[in-house]
C-alpha cells in the first residue's frame, strides 16, 4: 500500500476512535466505573498505535507543539514521579493511568485532528451528544425518574435530570462546557441551513437539560459563559438580533422548567433535596485544606483524599466516610498533588488562554472581505474557550472536571482550541527527523506497553469482580436462600472469583477487604469450619490494612464492628 494512502487511513482511524471515545464516555455513566473506563483505554491504545504507524510510514511527519503542550507534558511527568512516592500504590496507579489517558487524548487530538474538517466533525459530535443527553435529562426531570439507564441514582440525585451520568452535577458540567460551542456554531458558524436548524434545536435542548439538573454550580458556569458570549455578540451588529433571540428563548425555558420543579406538590421535594445536597458540598473543603496544609508541596498523593478523609473528618460532618472527591476541583488538586501539581495545572490553563488571545485576530475573517464574514475557526475558538471557562467556574464548587468523561471532553476541547495556534505562525510545527525520532519512538513505545499491560490487568480483574458481584445478586434471591446446597456452591464461586481478582491485582486493598468480609460472614453462618474461615478472614483483613493503612481510620469511625482488623468502608 502507498505510504501516503496508509497515512491518511491512519488519520481517519484516529478520528473514528476519538469520536467513539467522545460519544461512549458520557453514555457509559461518565466512566466513573472501571468496567467502562477500560473500554475507553483500549480505544486510546488503538489510536496511539495508529499514530505510531503514522510516524513509521511518514519520514516527514510533523508535530504541532504550541505552548500549552509543555505544561501538559510536564504534569504527566510529574504524575509518574509522584506515583513512585505515593503511600497507597494502588490508588496512585489508577490515577496515573487516568492522567496518562487524558494526556494521550490531548496529544492525539492536537497532532492528528487539527484539520478544519476533523475539528468541525468533533465539535458537532460533542454538541449533538450533549443535546441527546439533555433530552434524556429533561425526560428524567418531568417523569421524576430515579434511574440513569438501569442504575438507581444516589438519594440526593433522584428526581433531577442527570442524563446517563449518575450525578446531575456531572451532567451540568458537561452541558455548561458545550453550550457556548453549540450557540457559536448556530449563530456564527459556516454550516448549511439544515444543520443550523438542528443546531438551534440542540441549543434549546442543552439549555433545558442544564436547567433540569437543578445544579447551582452548573447554572453558575453556564450562566456566566452565556452572558459573556451574548455580550460579545451584541457588540457586533451582524449578530445583535440573534443574540437577543437566544436570550429571549433561554429565560422562558429556565423559568418554565424551574416552575415545573417547584410548583406541583409531588415534585417540590426535589428542590429541597437538591438544596440539601448543594449545601453539603462545602463540608469537604475544610478537611481538604487541612490535608494540603500537612502536605504543602507535593500533596497527600494522587487519588488519596478519599482514603484520608476519615482522618480529618469533623464530628459535625454529615457526609459518609468516603466522599471520593473534594467538592472543589482546585482544592482537590492541592490536597492530592500539592502546590507543584497546582502550579503545573495553572500553567496549562494560562498557556491556553494566552494562545486564545494571541490567535484571535488570525482566526477571524476581515471585515473588508466581500465574501461571507462567518468563520468556523473563530466560531470554535470562541465557543471552546468560553465552554472551558464555564467548566473552570463550575469547578470552584464541584469536582465534575475530575469525572473521566468530562475530563476527556475538556482535554479534547483544549487540544482543538490550542491547535488553532497554527494560524498565527509556522514556528509551532516541528518535523520529526533523526535524532528527534529516537525519544519520540521511546515515548510512544513506553505509553503503548504500559497502558496495554495495565489495562489488560485491569480488564481481567474487573471481569472477575463483576462475576463476584453477579453472584452476590444471586445469593440475595429467594430461591437461593431456601436452598442451602445452591447457596454453598455460590459462596464457593464467589470466593473463587474474588481470589482470582486478587491474584491478578494483589495491591487492590478493596478486593482484599471484600474477601475478608465474605469469609467472616461465612464463618458466622454456623457452617462447618467456621473457625478456619475466621482465621482466613483475619489474614485478608490484615492484608487490606497493610495495603492501605488508612482503612483502620474508617473502621474506628464506624465503631470497629468486627473482632478483626476489618475496615468498614462506605463506598
Amino acid at each position: 500500500m502507498d505510504r501516503e494512502l496508509l497515512d491518511k487511513w491512519c488519520e481517519k482511524g484516529i478520528l473514528g476512535l476519538v469520536l467513539a471515545i467522545l460519544v461512549y464516555s458520557p453514555l457509559a455513566f461518565g466512566l466513573v466505573r472501571p468496567q467502562e473506563f477500560v473500554i475507553v483505554t483500549w480505544l486510546v491504545v488503538a489510536a496511539l498505535l495508529l499514530w505510531t504507524v503514522r510516524f513509521l510510514v511518514s519520514p516527514k511527519h510533523r508535530l504541532l507543539w504550541p505552548p500549552v503542550c509543555w505544561p501538559v507534558l510536564a504534569f504527566a511527568g510529574y504524575a509518574i514521579a509522584r506515583y513512585f512516592t505515593a503511600e497507597v500504590e494502588f490508588l496512585a496507579r489508577q490515577e496515573l493511568i487516568h492522567v496518562l489517558v487524558y494526556a494521550v487524548i490531548f496529544f492525539l487530538t492536537i497532532n492528528n485532528l487539527h484539520r478544519k474538517e476533523a475539528t468541525q466533525i468533533l465539535g458537532l459530535t460533542m454538541v449533538f451528544t450533549a443535546a441527546a443527553l439533555s433530552m434524556y435529562a429533561v425526560f428524567q426531570f418531568l417523569a421524576a425518574s430515579d434511574y440513569a439507564w438501569h442504575l438507581l441514582k444516589a438519594e440526593g440525585f433522584r428526581k433531577r435530570g442527570s442524563g446517563t451520568f449518575l450525578s446531575p452535577n456531572q451532567l451540568a458540567a458537561c452541558l455548561a462546557m458545550l453550550l457556548p460551542l453549540a450557540i457559536t456554531f448556530t449563530l456564527t458558524g459556516r454550516v448549511s441551513v439544515m444543520l443550523k436548524i438542528f443546531l438551534g434545536y440542540s441549543c434549546v435542548a442543552i439549555f433545558a437539560g442544564l436547567t433540569a439538573t437543578l445544579s447551582h454550580a452548573g447554572w453558575l458556569g453556564g450562566g456566566v459563559s452565556l452572558v459573556v458570549l451574548l455580550a460579545l455578540l451584541v457588540r457586533d451588529s451582524d449578530y445583535r438580533k440573534q443574540a437577543l433571540i437566544v436570550l429571549g428563548v433561554a429565560v422562558p425555558v429556565f423559568l418554565g422548567l424551574y416552575w415545573m420543579a417547584d410548583t406541583p406538590a409531588t415534585r417540590h421535594e426535589r428542590i429541597v433535596l437538591a438544596e440539601r445536597v448543594e449545601a453539603a458540598r462545602f463540608q469537604t473543603w475544610g478537611p481538604a485544606a487541612a490535608l494540603w496544609k500537612d502536605h504543602l508541596l507535593l500533596g497527600a498523593g494522587p487519588n488519596h483524599f478519599d482514603t484520608r478523609f476519615p482522618q480529618l473528618r469533623s464530628a459535625a460532618t454529615t457526609l459518609p466516610s468516603r466522599p471520593e472527591r473534594v467538592n472543589n476541583a482546585y482544592l482537590n488538586i492541592l490536597a492530592e498533588w500539592g502546590l507543584v501539581g497546582a502550579l503545573l495545572v495553572l500553567a496549562g490553563w494560562a498557556a491556553l488562554y494566552y494562545q486564545v488571545f494571541t490567535v484571535w485576530k488570525f482566526v477571524q475573517r476581515s471585515k473588508n472581505d466581500l465574501s461571507v464574514k462567518r468563520s468556523n475557526k473563530s466560531t470554535f475558538v470562541l465557543g471552546g474557550a468560553l465552554g472551558l471557562l464555564a467548566m473552570l467556574l463550575h469547578s470552584f464548587v464541584d469536582a465534575s472536571l475530575l469525572t473521566p468523561a468530562n475530563a476527556i471532553v475538556a482535554v479534547t476541547l483544549m487540544a482543538l482550541v490550542a491547535a488553532h495556534q497554527r494560524f498565527a505562525s509556522e514556528r509551532w510545527w516541528t518535523t520529526v527527523r533523526w535524532p528527534l525520532r529516537v525519544p519520540t519512538y521511546l515515548l510512544l513505545a513506553a505509553a503503548l506497553v504500559y497502558l496495554s499491560s495495565q489495562n489488560w490487568r485491569r480488564t481481567t480483574e474487573t471481569r472477575w469482580l463483576a462475576r463476584a458481584d453477579a453472584i452476590v445478586t444471586s445469593l440475595q434471591s429467594t430461591n437461593v436462600a431456601s436452598n442451602p446446597e445452591r447457596r454453598a456452591e455460590l459462596n464457593r464461586e464467589q470466593l473463587s472469583a474474588l481470589e482470582k481478582a486478587a491474584a491478578i491485582e494483589p495491591t487492590n486493598f478493596e478486593t482484599a477487604y471484600t474477601l475478608g468480609e465474605v469469609l467472616r460472614q461465612q464463618s458466622l453462618a454456623g457452617t462447618s469450619g467456621g473457625q478456619e474461615l475466621a482465621g482466613q478472614a483475619t489474614i485478608w483483613f490484615d492484608r487490606a490494612v497493610k495495603l492501605n493503612p488508612y482503612l483502620k481510620l474508617i473502621q474506628n469511625q464506624n465503631g470497629g464492628a468486627t473482632s478483626t482488623n476489618a475496615p468498614a468502608p462506605e463506598k
